[in-house]
């Protein structure tokens, strides 16, 4: 019996002593558990900061693109207005050198119907035929946009007139007017092509 009860005992403080070994162990390992879990959640606020880095960086990154994109458009944009604008006023102007040379041919028209407003009446049939001929010339280019000046009798001004000499006026009304008109001016869609020569009194 006793010898049994010292096994007993013997065994007894052999598991006691395994338990006492043991629980350092356990300590051991709830404390490693725990710096694991420290360094993780201590690895997880600097993976966050990372990223929401990068995010940053890609609003930053986007903000500009957008911005070079409304830049390019904006540019674009005022290009092809600037071209279309260009192609009109070509468009608008481009007879502007051949209306130019056909302007002393109605000048002489002109001349000649004055020259001949006082022949005979047999001549004026063929005058008819001539002012047909200035007509429909005259029609042609007035649907072009060729606009004839009305001088005499306006106020002298130099964006539409050319004083070749002064004389004295005929009446005080006259003082700084367009007197006579040597050469009629000529405006084309707005813009004067040929300046109106005139005389000016004073």
């Amino acid at each position: 019996m006793t010898e049994d009860k010292k096994a007993k005992d013997q065994n007894q403080q052999e598991t006691d002593i395994n338990a006492t070994n043991a629980e350092p162990d356990k300590n051991e390992d709830r404390k490693t558990k725990n710096n694991k879990k420290n360094r993780s959640s201590s690895k997880k606020p600097s993976e966050v900061q990372v990223l929401e880095e990068k995010v940053g960086e890609l609003e930053e990154n986007l903000a500009e693109l957008n911005d070079k994109y409304l830049r390019l458009f904006s540019e674009f944009d005022n290009y092809r207005k600037r071209t279309i604008k260009e192609r009109l006023d070509l468009i608008d102007t481009a007879a502007v050198e051949v209306i130019k040379d056909l302007l002393p041919v109605m000048d002489d028209f002109e001349r000649a119907f004055k020259a001949n407003e006082a022949k005979l009446e047999e001549n004026q049939s063929n005058l008819e035929g001539f002012k047909l001929i200035y007509n429909k010339l005259k029609g042609i280019l007035n649907r072009r946009g060729l606009e004839p000046m009305k001088s005499i009798g306006e106020s002298f001004d130099t964006d539409f007139h050319e004083a070749l000499t002064n004389i004295p006026a005929p009446s005080g009304d006259l003082k700084g007017k367009v007197v006579d008109e040597i050469e009629k001016g000529y405006m084309l869609k707005g813009k004067v092509i040929r300046f109106a020569k005139v005389v000016v009194g004073q």
